[in-house]
């Protein structure tokens, strides 16, 4: 389980992005990378990092189902995601 400030560090960011976002791509459209360099560094998608919707895991995500493997693992077994069988897990 994630740390709740590391989480809410990302959805900071998720919206930093979610902002600057139409200032970005006029910015790197004109090519003025000097006002890229202005804007505050959060404020790039690349700094974003995927996290497991469920726990907030950050490593073994998965980006098709939005979950880490753990979970993904969990679930099958359970029955809850349509499609996928245990093999040999």
């Amino acid at each position: 389980m994630a740390k709740e400030s590391m989480k809410a560090r990302e959805v900071k960011r998720q919206k930093l992005v979610d902002r600057y976002a139409a200032k970005r791509a006029d910015l790197k459209a004109k090519g003025d990378f000097v006002g890229l360099q202005k804007l505050p560094r959060n404020a790039s998608p690349v700094r974003l990092h995927n996290r497991c919707q469920l726990t907030g895991r950050p490593k073994g995500y998965m980006r098709q189902f939005g979950i880490s493997r753990i979970n993904f693992r969990e679930m099958a077994l359970q029955g809850l995601i349509p499609g996928i069988r245990k093999a040999s897990w």
